[in-house]
């Protein structure tokens, strides 16, 4: 995946020209996709399916909110199985990941993390994916898939955060996928994606869930790295953890590493006499020989009220 461009985020009369160029661009992208979604008649699945989207490109929280609405529903004695593209993987499935074969080149790395915590399945084809999760599950949880019309969703999940929308303009212009109104009226229940306690929802229909550090490494001097949707999301985390960030680097979504990559990161870090940091979306991409060196802040997604996001998604798809 490209790397953020900066006009994204900016209103600056030069970014703004660059917009108003693109425009048209973003109006096909658009078209297209509205167009996609009234040609494809949604196959429904043989168990009911939850959606976890959002209506932007980048990282917002999707993989660990899935995660974290697992292991609520599991406490619910409801057996959820992962189903998700595989972005990065070579497997196109449907496929059962086994994490012990397979790496992110295979199946990407947002469904190795996934695998962790439930039986998850790649599939380019979400339909036939779930045919086959929906043998030995009680439901399946989509991490992605928000836009994709192929697959009938009962319960729709938009997660929605204040930094990720940027210039609201429609891809590629700017970072949304589609206009945040058509994506709050397809979706079933929202919640806000916060970094801190004092993000909350403004309205009582929708949910707040916060991203927080978990078993994290003692803080330190660190040459913080990552390529994902979000990075100075990860770089503010470790700086609100006490690690004092000598230095940063960000590598397009989803970049697969490579030893030159780390040597010189490795080379950075003894310049600067610190340790090397990344996410753990990025430490399953990292080349094996590399990756006891290099310290991970695991996530965790605290999802707020979690009895009531429970019985509202229990009775969307009971419906």
């Amino acid at each position: 995946m490209i790397r953020e461009p900066w006009f994204w985020r900016s209103q600056s009369a030069t970014a703004r020209a660059i917009q108003t160029a693109l425009s048209p661009l973003s109006a096909v992208y658009d078209l297209g996709q509205r167009a996609r979604a009234a040609m494809t008649t949604p196959k429904r699945a043989p168990v009911p399916v939850i959606c976890v989207g959002n209506a932007t490109l980048g990282g917002v929280g999707k993989t660990p909110f899935a995660i974290a609405l697992a292991i609520l529903l599991k406490e619910r004695s409801v057996k959820a199985h992962f189903l998700t593209r595989g972005y990065g993987g070579r497997l196109k499935g449907p496929i059962k990941v086994n994490p012990a074969t397979h790496n992110f080149e295979d199946v990407g790395d947002e469904a190795l993390l996934l695998a962790r915590t439930a039986p998850t399945w790649v599939s380019a084809n979400r339909p036939a994916g779930a045919e086959l999760a929906a043998k030995d599950a009680d439901m399946i949880i989509m991490d992605d898939g928000f836009q994709n019309p192929t697959i009938h969703k009962d319960c729709s999940i938009l997660l929605m955060s204040k930094t990720a929308i940027g210039n609201k303009k429609i891809f590629p212009a700017g970072p949304m996928r589609e206009p945040m109104s058509r994506a709050v009226a397809r979706s079933t229940l929202r919640v806000i994606i916060a970094n801190n306690d004092d993000e909350t929802a403004a309205s009582g229909d929708v949910h707040t869930a916060i991203t927080r550090p978990v078993n994290a490494p003692t803080p330190q001097s660190v040459i913080a790295f990552c390529g994902i949707g979000a990075p100075e999301k990860f770089f503010r985390t470790l700086r609100g953890q006490s690690f004092e960030v000598a230095q940063t680097a960000a590598f397009a979504d989803h970049h697969p590493y490579t030893s030159a990559d780390i040597t010189a990161l490795r080379k950075l870090a003894q310049k600067n006499k610190a340790a090397l940091i990344t996410t753990e979306k990025d430490a399953v991409r990292l080349p094996p020989e590399f990756r006891d060196d290099i310290l991970v802040l695991p996530i965790t997604m605290e999802i707020k009220e979690p009895d009531r996001l429970a019985d509202e998604v229990l009775k969307a798809i009971s419906r």
